[in-house]
C-alpha cells in the first residue's frame, strides 16, 4: 500500500535540499523536474513507502499560501512524523549531515523512541519507531 497523504514543502534552494534530505534522512529521488536557474519545479522523494513533494519558492498563487520557515520567522506550522526502525542510527546519520537536533532521541511513554530535528532551511522533521498503524491494530 502507498500513502495517500503526501506532505509538501517549499525550499529557497530545493536542489540543495534534495541532496541533503537524501544524505541526512535516506530519502530517494522518485521524480525531480528541474526549472530555470537551478530551481526545482517539482520533486517527489520517497522513504519506506512514503513520499514527500517539494519545490523551489517561486512567485505563484500557491507560493503565496505556503512559505518556508525562514520566510515566516523561522517557525513552521506543521511537520512530518516518519516511522523508522533504528532511531539512534538515523539520528547519528542526521547529525553527521548537519541536522539541528531540537529533541534528542528518547523513549516515549506511548511506546517507541523518537527525535526531532531541523533541516538547513528550518523545516521540522520528526522520526520515531512508534508505528501507529501497527500499534493501533489498524
Amino acid at each position: 500500500m502507498t500513502s495517500t497523504i503526501i506532505p509538501t514543502l517549499k525550499y529557497e534552494d530545493a536542489a540543495a535540499a534534495i541532496d541533503w534530505l537524501c544524505k541526512a534522512f535516506g530519502f530517494a529521488r522518485h521524480l525531480v523536474v528541474p526549472g530555470p536557474n537551478n530551481s526545482i519545479e517539482h520533486a517527489q522523494l520517497t522513504l519506506h513507502g512514503g513520499m514527500i513533494m517539494l519545490g523551489s519558492v517561486r512567485d505563484t498563487p500557491f507560493d503565496a499560501l505556503q512559505k518556508p520557515p525562514r520566510a515566516v520567522g523561522g517557525v513552521g506550522t506543521q511537520s512530518a512524523y516518519i516511522v523508522i526502525h533504528d532511531v539512534d542510527a538515523h539520528h547519528a546519520r542526521a547529525v553527521a549531515a548537519g541536522a539541528e537536533i531540537v529533541m534528542a532521541p528518547a523513549d516515549q511513554d506511548y511506546g517507541g523512541r523518537f527525535y526531532s530535528c531541523r533541516d538547513p532551511e528550518g523545516h521540522l522533521w520528526n522520526f520515531g519507531s512508534y508505528n501507529p498503524w501497527v500499534e493501533s491494530g489498524e
